[in-house]
């Protein structure tokens, strides 16, 4: 039975997120849509709500990659449904993140964990996939208008690819922020290649990516 008071019916979405089970959030999600309820109440208040705690609770030791991800997959089910909401009521993201595996490395699960993550904290989210060239990382986020770019690699043979991607938004004059990460990538290196932030997991990346909008 449906709560009829709105917190109510907002913590079970919540709850449903944490319990990563998509097929009832986006049910949840559908009927506070027909019930006129405010999209940004729902985004806010349940779904970013929720995401925030699962990055909450890896930090704090008691979830997991497995099952962030599980999270972050059942979030994006509801969001999937407030998507075309969201464009008819003209509702903003808070930024603009455009995000890519670069040049040479074809890995993605990491990537498409941050995506998730971003989007589930209130992110538009650009993936450009893998393989991307620096070129093109460059044209996107001028395309996009990308507040932040967000380069991921997992083989220390193409890390020296994300130094060449930095360059290049530097000699392109890029007015938005860069974070970079990914298995080998640490702290330092990314300060030695100019890139603006590191993130070492998920979670980070999306209290990064607040703090660049926010330019703390």
């Amino acid at each position: 039975m449906t709560p009829d008071n709105l917190d109510d019916r907002l913590d079970a979405i919540y709850d449903a997120v944490l319990s990563y089970e998509g097929e009832i959030t986006a049910q949840l999600v559908a009927a506070e849509i027909d019930a006129g309820t405010d999209i940004q109440v729902v985004l806010k208040d349940a779904l970013i709500a929720a995401m925030d705690e699962v990055g909450d609770l890896f930090g704090e030791g008691q979830l997991f990659v497995p099952e962030m991800l599980m999270a972050a997959k059942t979030m994006k089910a509801g969001l999937e449904v407030l998507r075309p909401h969201l464009t008819d009521s003209g509702t903003k993201p808070i930024g603009t993140v455009v995000m890519g595996t670069v040049e040479q490395d074809l890995h993605d699960i990491g990537k498409n964990l941050v995506g998730m993550m971003l989007e589930g904290g209130g992110f538009k989210v650009v993936d450009l996939g893998v393989d991307v060239k620096p070129a093109d990382f460059v044209a996107a986020a001028a395309e996009h208008g990308a507040d932040v770019v967000g380069l991921s690699a997992l083989l220390t043979t193409t890390v020296p690819n994300m130094k060449k991607t930095v360059e290049a938004f530097r000699a392109a004059d890029y007015g938005g922020r860069i974070m970079v990460g990914g298995a080998p990538v640490t702290r330092e290196f990314a300060h030695s290649i100019g890139a603006d932030g590191f993130a070492g997991d998920a979670p980070g990346a999306v209290d990064l990516a607040r703090r660049f909008v926010r330019n703390d």
